[in-house]
């Protein structure tokens, strides 16, 4: 989530008295003490009409001297903080407002804007004692309730900020800057059921309050509720239907559930409302990439290229469907043009560099890729695709060496670690291979690559299986429904000779996987373990037409077809 509220000047607190809830209501200025001298009430009289001219440096001047001559006036002194604030003066204001409150303690709005001042500077205990200051003087003065809110979020203080909230939230229970900064709060710490609720509430009392909306869309977004943030953003275009920022959303949720139609619908319909939009056109081009339909794709970037040549985005993207249509050369010309200090431009090399070892040009694509790593130096993906490169070459050793340089830079780099525990799994170092899948959960205890690597391991030698299956368990909480790890869990079951359970994991993992040979030929030897022959059959001739060059299943079937 963003960050949930900015730090504020508050000088429209002292030019007029609004109202927390932000009615529309007519404003009387305050006008000068009739106390103040006649001198007084001359210099701020030059001083205003120094403001209006634009003239700040004079006006202050004259401020000054009209405070000089009345230095008890609350006025005077809140008219010249403002003033310094204006002019960056932040010191210089703070001053005046602190000098005044020792003539006038009990003036809510010098300590509004002192209170505001402190906040800019980041001194938060003073800020806090000024605002707290106001509720105490003014119980039912709003605004303060919200900027001590401020401060305590700030500090990471969410408790405190949800407090003082429902605080201000007893005396004005529909106030809407309330609710709305209540529901921000506990979006961002996650607590996404009170974030929702808070929301709603918002939008009880302002159903178009735009951003509520696009907060609440993007928290179910977080959450992966796709149908709640598409209803959320229908409903938000419904009351603005002119913001293409939205049908762009919504572009993207369709992207994601692979409604390619309706993403085309929408971002269709976001170019009808703006048809220079470039976030749009680029993404109508990625809708039909992901579609597969790289000739409309590259049509798209294409356009948008001659429009905008510097656009990287969409560079990258046309090369990458060039690459996807087999025009590697088209495809490596475009990846070249990504300049180095793109995001993209190590993104961009390694492309290139998949493309040069496609054409059998792995020793230019090495090449090619060491030259990169000498411009940066700290990019772990460099340092990973090399090892790639070389361990693809057959050069275990210096895939090895690349492996373990990269961690020298980067110790608690988890992709290298995973990357070198896979190098010393295929050469046959068992024990390797765990300690450094044992080193990344030192890292994250909660790494699910490395839970399930060293869960199906164990179980794929039938050692330690009580602790593999509760590994893999850990794995599958944390990443319910994943194929590969129901599969590993069933090969555990296997191992331990629970049948009844091996199949029913192994025909889930299948079912969920339907084109891995690897799984399918698991749930084949569950079944004639079982005894459950013809079973068996069906299922290891079905891994093998998805892997027809595996000798071991036409053995197992021929060892099934002989008995």
């Amino acid at each position: 989530m963003k960050k949930l509220l900015c730090i504020i000047i508050l000088l429209p607190l002292i030019a007029c008295a609004i109202t927390t809830d932000r009615r529309e209501e007519p404003v009387t200025p305050p006008q000068m003490e009739k106390s103040s001298s006649s001198n007084a009430l001359y210099h701020y009289s030059l001083g205003v009409l120094f403001t209006l001219e634009g003239n700040l440096d004079e006006a202050a001047g004259e401020y000054e001297k009209a405070l000089s001559f009345d230095p008890k006036s609350p006025y005077l002194a809140a008219e010249l903080a403002i003033l310094y604030t204006k002019m960056g003066k932040v010191n210089k204001a703070t001053t005046v407002c602190e000098k005044s409150l020792i003539y006038n303690p009990n003036y809510i709005n010098t300590r509004l804007l002192l209170g505001g001042l402190y906040l800019n500077l980041k001194e938060y205990e003073n800020a806090e004692g000024e605002f707290r200051k106001v509720t105490e003087l003014d119980q039912k003065h709003l605004d303060s309730y919200l900027y001590l809110s401020v401060i305590y979020l700030e500090n990471k203080e969410y408790e405190k900020a949800i407090e003082i909230l429902k605080d201000m939230l007893k005396i004005d229970p529909d106030n809407l800057m309330g609710n709305y900064y209540l529901a921000r709060i506990y979006a961002e710490m996650k607590l996404y059921g009170e974030a929702e609720r808070w929301f709603k509430k918002t939008l009880t009392i302002k159903p178009a309050f735009e951003s509520a909306l696009i907060e609440l869309g993007l928290m179910y977004e977080i959450q992966k509720k796709n149908r709640c943030a598409i209803e959320n953003y229908r409903n938000l275009i419904k009351f603005y239907p002119d913001r293409t920022g939205v049908r762009i959303k919504l572009a993207r949720i369709f992207l994601r559930e692979r409604k390619h139609d309706k993403a085309v619908r929408e971002l269709e319909n976001a170019l009808k409302l703006d048809s220079s939009n470039r976030e749009a056109r680029l993404s109508l081009g990625l809708v039909y990439f992901e579609w597969k339909k790289y000739d409309k794709a590259t049509k798209e970037f294409l356009s948008l290229l001659k429009e905008f040549p510097i656009d990287h985005r969409a560079r990258y993207f046309l090369a990458s469907a060039y690459e996807e249509k087999k025009l590697h050369s088209n495809a490596m010309e475009e990846f070249k043009k990504i300049p180095t200090e793109s995001d993209l431009y190590v993104s961009a090399r390694i492309h290139v560099g998949t493309i040069l070892k496609k054409d059998g040009k792995t020793a230019e694509a090495i090449g090619l890729i060491k030259e990169t790593m000498d411009e940066k130096r700290e990019d772990s993906n460099l340092c990973g695709f090399l090892a790639y490169l070389y361990q693809e070459n057959n050069n275990f050793k210096a895939a090895e060496k690349t492996l373990k340089e990269g961690l020298k830079v980067s110790p608690q780099n988890i992709d290298l670690h995973y990357k070198l525990g896979i190098l010393y799994e295929k050469a046959d170092r068992f024990s390797e291979s765990i300690k450094e899948m044992e080193k990344i959960l030192k890292i994250d205890p909660e790494s699910v690559e490395a839970l399930n690597f060293i869960g199906y391991s164990y179980a794929d030698r039938g050692i330690n299986l009580n602790k593999a299956e509760k590994m893999i368990k850990k794995a599958l909480k944390l990443k319910s429904g994943d194929g590969y790890i129901i599969d590993s869990l069933g090969w555990v079951y296997f191992k331990k000779n629970n049948l009844e359970l091996a199949i029913k994991y192994l025909k889930k993992a299948s079912d969920t996987l339907p084109d891995d040979p690897t799984i399918t030929e698991h749930l084949g030897d569950a079944y004639v373990k079982a005894g459950r022959a013809e079973d068996a059959l069906k299922t290891y001739r079905r891994a093998l037409k998805l892997k027809p060059d595996n000798e071991t299943l036409r053995k197992k079937i021929d060892e099934l077809m002989k008995k």
